[in-house]
């Protein structure tokens, strides 16, 4: 039974929120559930709590300090996604989880559960079965410490979509100004919580419904007084690594594109050119959904990570490469066990699913057997050859010696061998031998019918029985002519009459359904054997978890050989990274040379590196380098580099590119500056920031304030300082001193060399500022025409020496008058008593080629 909470009814409530004017941008419903929860009728509410009742629980809480400091917790789970947000009492703050992928287990939630132990789990009334099993076995745990959660139930209405955004925005939040505009507000609770994550936006306002009921945080008799919201923090697992959806995109660790198969344009996406994409080469399915919970979930538990290296190093060892390569193979025969359970439980197995548990078991064998040849040092050897018991083999054994594969798929049903039952054994024999018995039986039936029938015969039909076949005659017209003495008739098909006589009855009474008995008994038997199987699914299910761990470090064992990867280092006491010579996964597979990085932060190096070159130098390029080394070592990757050193990462933020999108309602540097504050929010002493020309899309001077404010106030943090890479095109950061000299700060630039007006890139990383952005370099590279080009360049040098700029149609008119002058000039020098002089040739030569520049 679930404990399921009481929720008051008879205390004041504050206006629902429901009833704002303003609305948050638009966005996309959950997949799986949608808007018609919404439209659901509310449900009624529980009856009004007695005043004696409310008295009692105002007095537990003034008798019982810890009670004031406990944690209320929701949760909602669906298609796979786990979305969880949290009220802490004790600094009155609401922490979230953007939606994350969890099984069908809910082992994401078990351990969120674990961390926080809360005091209540809030969650919809209309949950999903696993949901609901899960909190039913949690509500069962009488003896969990500290103490078992109550499970609180509430209409399903209350998690809406669009009534949670419409409650976030009313809520009474003292680190919001009043004198925020609504549109002020949405853009400030836009930068706080990630209104992308559908699901965690639900459970948020779920949250609120729940406290505003409960009052959570509020004397009993302060009808007037809402729930105290001090902020609205991130939530991170310990040992996981916090990574945004942003940091996924720009970094290219995921990216989806349209499948070019004409067949497959309605089926979905696949996957481009990502970290992903290329050290993907698992060879089942579980294996690459394990690779992509990895991604999703970085961790800096070093156990777990040298664990995963231990295991890519002993197959990147050339004497092992054969193994690998076998053990890649059987774990391509490792299918979709879970389904195949599934439909075991419900009785609809298929024939296709007893052909792929015996491959799959089988393989499961091959891998035992191989790991219990291998060093037993390594854990994940260890537990293959121990986990993979003698279970599997009686499940082979079992489907072997009694499945018939080959009749099995010939008749599309599930048959046995022969020698398993003597009863079917003997049916079988009998209805092979049906057609020669019938055959005599029907010379017998056409002897004692009318000479005019020329022929007749006997056969068998499932679930009907024996007939007697008759061909239609011409004079059977009408249904009285089908009359036969001696026959029942039964149906007209295909020109044929079909009776039953006293021989077919016989028939019936003596061999009976034969088709059917067949098929009743080796149903009942696929049962029993679907019953021993299901018996041992605990294995089964450990099989699928072990493989898939298996195919996922051999798959980045062959990335690792193939592109020349090394084992990265794990230090917590460094704080920061430090790489030689890194390569960038993606880029050094696009171009055909590649110039390695290095980059080290922390210990004495500055903790905020700023980059400055020309553009096209590198700099992107270097910044999305060191975010992905660092996140490849984070999963336990060997990464692109002659060597890495990852103290403890705890988080990676990056403002690199614009994730623009219509349904956010936001500007292009509202978005830029929203990815920057959740840096500044969130970031630790321990958390790696890319910040890649920020500022760019405003005003130049406003661009150049903010990088600088920003910069400063992390340098503010002294040795709390995050480890920062920041790529810039504003040299007057550096030229007008607007960042504090100091340990904490290390200029870089990309290595350039001029050659005349080629301008040569190295792609080098050293110390120093860059002189220029050689901006007319790139813009000549890109075709643009010579004159804008040179016009471009005659601006940039007047703004700089502080000139004023003159419009093109003043300097024109400036040329012009000098024209005129020069030729009048000329003219008054002319001596018009010259015999000599010529006209003609003067207008030709002194008048004409001056004649544009006058007009």
């Amino acid at each position: 039974m679930f404990s399921v909470g009481t929720i008051p009814g008879g205390t004041p409530q504050s206006p629902e929120p429901g009833a704002a004017s303003a609305s948050f941008p638009s966005l996309a419903p959950v997949s799986g559930r949608g808007e018609a929860e919404e439209e659901e009728d509310n449900e009624q509410e529980p009856a009004e709590v007695s005043g004696a009742a409310i008295a009692d629980v105002w007095w537990s809480r003034r008798l019982d300090p810890e009670s004031r400091e406990l944690i209320y917790l929701c949760a909602l789970w669906t298609s796979g996604y786990l979305g969880i947000a949290y009220y802490d009492t004790s600094d009155s703050t609401i922490h979230f989880m953007p939606d994350a992928p969890d099984h069908e287990s809910l082992k994401l939630l078990q351990r969120v559960l674990d961390e926080i132990n809360p005091r209540s789990v809030v969650t919809s009334a209309k949950q999903d079965e696993n949901m609901t099993r899960f909190l039913g076995k949690l509500a069962s745990q009488e003896h969990r410490e500290p103490k078992r959660p109550e499970i609180v139930f509430l209409p399903s209405v209350d998690f809406g979509l669009e009534i949670s955004k419409q409650r976030l925005l009313a809520g009474n939040y003292s680190f919001i100004p009043d004198s925020m505009t609504t549109t002020e507000k949405i853009l400030f609770l836009s930068s706080i919580i990630p209104f992308d994550c559908l699901l965690t936006v639900r459970a948020l306002g779920g949250l609120l419904k729940f406290l505003g009921r409960r009052r959570i945080g509020v004397e009993l008799e302060d009808y007037n007084v809402s729930v105290p919201i001090l902020g609205f923090k991130k939530f991170v697992l310990t040992h996981l690594v916090s990574i945004d959806q942003d940091t996924y995109s720009v970094l290219q660790i995921f990216k989806s594109e349209s499948h070019p198969s004409v067949y497959k344009v309605a089926s979905g996406l696949k996957e481009g050119l990502s970290l992903f994409g290329i050290l993907n080469r698992c060879h089942c399915k579980w294996g690459q959904k394990l690779l992509r919970l990895w991604f999703t979930r970085p961790t800096h538990d070093l156990g777990e990570l040298n664990s995963r290296l231990d295991v890519i190093q002993f197959f990147l060892l050339p004497q092992n490469l054969d193994m690998a390569q076998m053990l890649h193979r059987l774990l391509g025969h490792i299918k979709n066990v879970p389904l195949i359970l599934k439909r075991m439980k419900l009785s609809h197995t298929k024939v296709s699913d007893w052909q792929v548990l015996y491959k799959t078991v089988y393989s499961a064998l091959g891998l035992r057997d191989a790991c219990r040849s291998l060093p037993q040092s390594i854990q994940l050897f260890q537990d293959i050859a121990q986990e993979f018991s003698d279970d599997l083999h009686h499940i082979a054994s079992l489907i072997g010696k009694v499945v018939d594969f080959e009749g099995s798929l010939a008749e599309n049903r599930f048959t046995v061998l022969p020698n398993i039952d003597p009863e079917i054994d003997e049916k079988k024999r009998r209805l092979m031998g049906l057609p020669s018995f019938l055959t005599e039986v029907a010379r017998k039936e056409l002897e004692n019918l009318d000479s005019r029938i020329p022929s007749c015969s006997v056969i068998y039909i499932p679930l009907i029985g024996f007939l007697l076949c008759i061909p239609r005659l011409p004079f059977m017209v009408e249904a009285s002519d089908f009359e036969i003495e001696g026959l029942d008739f039964m149906f007209l098909s295909e020109e044929k009459l079909h009776y039953r006589s006293a021989r077919t009855k016989e028939l019936d009474a003596l061999l009976g359904d034969l088709h059917c008995d067949i098929r009743d008994q080796e149903t009942l038997l696929m049962y029993q054997l679907q019953c021993q199987v299901l018996a041992r699914a605990a294995v089964l299910t450990r099989v699928l978890d072990l493989a898939s761990r298996l195919d996922v470090l051999l798959a980045l064992a062959s990335a690792a050989r193939d592109y020349g990867y090394s084992r990265p280092r794990y230090s917590p006491q460094l704080l920061g990274v430090r790489i030689l010579n890194g390569r960038h996964p993606l880029m050094e597979l696009c171009a055909r040379t590649f110039v390695p990085n290095s980059a080290e932060c922390g210990r004495d190096k500055g903790r905020i590196k700023v980059i400055t070159g020309p553009n096209s130098s590198g700099k992107s390029i270097y910044l999305k380098q060191v975010g992905l080394i660092t996140f490849m070592a984070l999963v336990g990757s060997f990464v692109p580099a002659e060597e890495a050193e990852i103290g403890a990462v705890d988080a990676i933020f990056t403002r690199i590119h614009s994730c623009e999108s219509i349904s956010l309602g936001l500007s292009t540097f509202m978005i830029d500056l929203n990815q920057v504050a959740k840096a500044v929010n969130n970031a630790t002493k321990q958390s790696l920031v890319l910040i890649d020309e920020f500022g760019k899309g405003t005003n130049t001077v406003d661009g150049l304030a903010l990088l600088a404010a920003v910069l400063r106030h992390w340098l503010a943090l002294g040795p709390m300082c995050p480890h920062i890479f920041v790529a810039t095109n504003f040299l007057s950061l550096v030229q007008l001193q607007l960042l504090p000299q100091g340990p904490l700060v290390q200029y870089l630039t990309m290595e350039t060399c001029e050659d005349g007006d080629d301008l040569v890139f190295f792609y080098q990383v050293c110390e120093g500022i860059a002189n220029a952005s050689h901006a007319s370099y790139t813009a000549a590279q890109a075709g643009l025409p010579g004159n804008l080009i040179a016009r471009g360049k005659e601006v940039s040098d007047l703004i700089r020496s502080g000139k004023p700029i003159k419009p093109v149609k003043e300097l024109l008119k400036e040329k012009q008058m000098e024209n005129c002058q020069t030729l009048v000039d000329k003219f008054l020098k002319l001596d018009l008593e010259d015999p000599n002089l010529d006209l003609d040739i003067f207008m030709s030569q002194e008048v004409l080629p001056a004649a544009p520049g006058i007009l």
